[in-house]
């Protein structure tokens, strides 16, 4: 049987991750108490009906309950269950952003600073979060996106491969890519901009990627680049990496930036990389 713990960040995407395994087919439980870990795990496992993979997601909404949970593992290891962590994380201005979109107080401080709520959870689940077996940053995923990434990992034998790729386009007036690992900076490249009929076609058409890979310096690029990730990935999985976030920006991240993401993410995933494109700036 396979036992899956979902847990990290509140407001990171449990839900959502857990709907993802669900149609994945796996038997789901949500806010389980950690205390109860053993018995649910033991019950799945001698169930009449056969049950293959288990999924329950265990955070902080279970209050005090939630620091048994070390304890509840160690006796599923001892009872010879053998399960794995999935960690759900996102940046601090992330997770802001999402609980004032919901217009939700954080479960830690629900008549307090968002903020704060969420800088203490983070000490709360330090240890949890290093002994996950999958981490996931969802700061840059959309549902479809995340839903992707889990689909990769759990259906596609992505396990020998812990690591994930996020090629995601910017503009630099639209400030940094804050969490980006790698940035490269492709301003250097002719503008399309400045081409009248192509100053408000994105990208992501034709014509737009037709200008910016006529120029020979482009396609160099584009090769030295991959060349570059092909020989860093390895390194990455070996310390333990499990996402790799590579910035691609541009002025405003709207043409350069995004063709040049699109052909080296899909040049990636031709490789056998788990990869997912994004395009921060791109509306």
């Amino acid at each position: 049987m396979e036992f899956l713990v979902i847990t990290g960040m509140s407001g990171a995407g449990k839900s959502q991750a857990m709907k993802v395994m669900e149609d994945m087919g796996y038997y789901c439980m949500d806010n389980l108490p950690p205390a109860l870990l053993p018995n649910f795990a033991e019950l799945c496992y001698e169930s009449k009906k056969p049950i293959e993979k288990v999924a329950v997601v265990v955070d902080i909404r279970g209050g005090e309950f939630f620091h048994s949970l070390f304890k509840s593992l160690g006796d599923l290891t001892d009872k010879g269950i053998g399960y794995r962590i999935l960690f759900l994380d996102a940046s601090n201005n992330t997770l802001i952003k999402r609980y004032k979109e919901l217009r939700r107080p954080h479960p830690l401080k629900p008549e307090g600073s968002i903020i704060d709520g969420i800088i203490e959870e983070r000490k709360l689940l330090e240890e949890i979060k290093d002994r996950a077996y999958y981490i996931i940053d969802t700061s840059k995923l959309t549902i479809g996106m995340l839903k992707e990434e889990l689909y990769n990992i759990f259906l596609e034998g992505g396990e020998n491969r812990k690591i994930s790729i996020l090629i995601t386009s910017f503009g630099f007036k639209n400030g940094m890519l804050m969490d980006g690992d790698l940035i490269f900076d492709v301003r250097f490249l002719p503008n399309p901009y400045y081409i009248p009929e192509l100053k408000e076609v994105s990208g992501q058409y034709d014509e737009v990627k037709d200008y910016v890979f006529k120029w020979p310096q482009t396609n160099i690029f584009v090769s030295k680049v991959v060349e570059m990730l092909e020989f860093l990935i390895p390194f990455y999985i070996d310390e333990g990496k499990t996402q790799l976030v590579v910035g691609i920006g541009c002025t405003g991240g709207f043409h350069r930036s995004v063709a040049i993401a699109n052909k080296i993410g899909t040049i990636l995933k031709s490789n056998g990389h788990r990869t997912i494109i994004g395009h921060r700036d791109l509306r």
